[in-house]
């Protein structure tokens, strides 16, 4: 908790002064107490309190008055809430290597299947943009809350040649920057304060493989930490060899073909896909500020693309709760008050013994 005017606090220092001017008014009335001739009567009158009870209304005056004090020094809460201002670009790897079957049925449509189910947990929440990266990188749906416009993109990802890492991040940084104005494009000058916090805008990269083509990812990490955009990055598959095998909606088509070794139906030859540069894909996050994510089949997709909505699009808020300590403050001097005058009200005086005459 945090205070807006901390300086209000010296409110407080009116509680002793309250206690001060009750303490000598009460002692001004013991000067100025009265004779009587029945001492009898004045017990009967005066209210029977134990010590306990003349302190508790004393003690929530004073509660009152100090959260009062508290609560005029606007006092606020950090709490996490759920972004709905948060852009998400999925960056997809869709080279041939994504045809290998050590992820059952293959890899990339376990990835579809994935990418899927994380869409339509997020329906309703944040932009979600998806970039398909072979050699070069594409732009298949800018930021939207379209869920089915992703959903259909998602499911008609084709493979090819290469695997340009660094050529997705920066086609990613750009669609973000087409619908957050705060973050520049590409090539643009950057005077960004580095101690200035995160976007809101964030980068999955979910790869199986090597750079090696186009900008090297690592120049692309540093584009995205300028901008304060965090890129989170998913090694995808195992170290294992497998055949390769895609369906026919699968195989070719992005990037201007397909490539050799493939049936033109979808099947069979065989290969040793290259593995994820772990290492690389590591150093991007870091640079970022994201997270890398190890994921050897499609459950262990599953559970990183779950994990990430809690690291990205929950941000903490500060929430003003003056309100409540006023609320608060007030209840606790009407108890003190109700108290203090049930406790203290006068009780009634025997009636005098009536005397019969015989």
């Amino acid at each position: 908790m945090s205070l807006s005017w901390p300086w209000a606090l010296l409110a407080l220092l009116a509680i002793p002064l309250v206690f001060t001017v009750w303490w000598l008014t009460r002692r001004g009335r013991r000067r100025a107490a009265v004779r009587v001739t029945s001492i009898a009567l004045v017990r009967a009158a005066l209210p029977g309190r134990s010590r306990w009870r003349r302190r508790i209304p004393a003690a929530l005056l004073a509660l009152g008055l100090a959260v009062l004090a508290v609560g005029a020094a606007r006092p606020q809460a950090t709490v996490p809430v759920a972004s709905s201002s948060a852009t998400i670009m999925l960056t997809v790897d869709v080279s041939g290597s994504m045809c290998s079957t050590d992820v059952k049925p293959n890899r990339i449509t376990a990835a579809e299947r994935a990418a899927s189910a994380f869409i339509k947990s997020e329906a309703g929440g944040p932009h979600i943009g998806l970039v398909a990266f072979a050699a070069t990188a594409v732009v298949l749906v800018p930021p939207t809350t379209d869920t089915q416009q992703l959903l259909s993109a998602i499911g008609g990802l084709t493979t090819s040649f290469g695997t340009a890492i660094g050529e997705g991040i920066l086609t990613s940084l750009d669609a973000i920057a087409q619908v957050d104005p705060s973050v520049p494009p590409t090539g643009a000058t950057v005077s960004r304060d580095r101690n200035a916090g995160y976007a809101d805008d964030v980068i999955v990269v979910l790869t199986d493989g090597s750079n090696n083509r186009g900008v090297d990812p690592q120049t692309a990490a540093k584009e995205a930490a300028d901008r304060g955009v965090r890129v989170f990055t998913i090694g995808y598959g195992t170290d294992n060899p497998a055949p390769l095998e895609c369906s026919s909606t699968q195989f070719g088509g992005f990037g201007g073909g397909g490539f050799g070794g493939f049936g033109g139906g979808g099947g069979g030859g065989g290969g040793n896909p290259l593995a994820a540069d772990y290492a690389a894909l590591m150093q991007i996050s870091r640079t970022t500020g994201g997270t890398f994510y190890r994921a050897q089949d499609a459950h262990q997709l599953s559970s990183a693309l779950a994990k990430l909505p809690a690291a990205f699009t929950i941000v903490f808020k500060h929430l003003d709760i003056a309100y409540w300590f006023a609320v608060a403050g007030g209840l606790l001097i009407a108890v003190a008050v109700a108290l203090s005058l049930w406790w203290n009200r006068p009780r009634r005086m025997p009636a005098p013994a009536r005397t019969v005459d015989h």
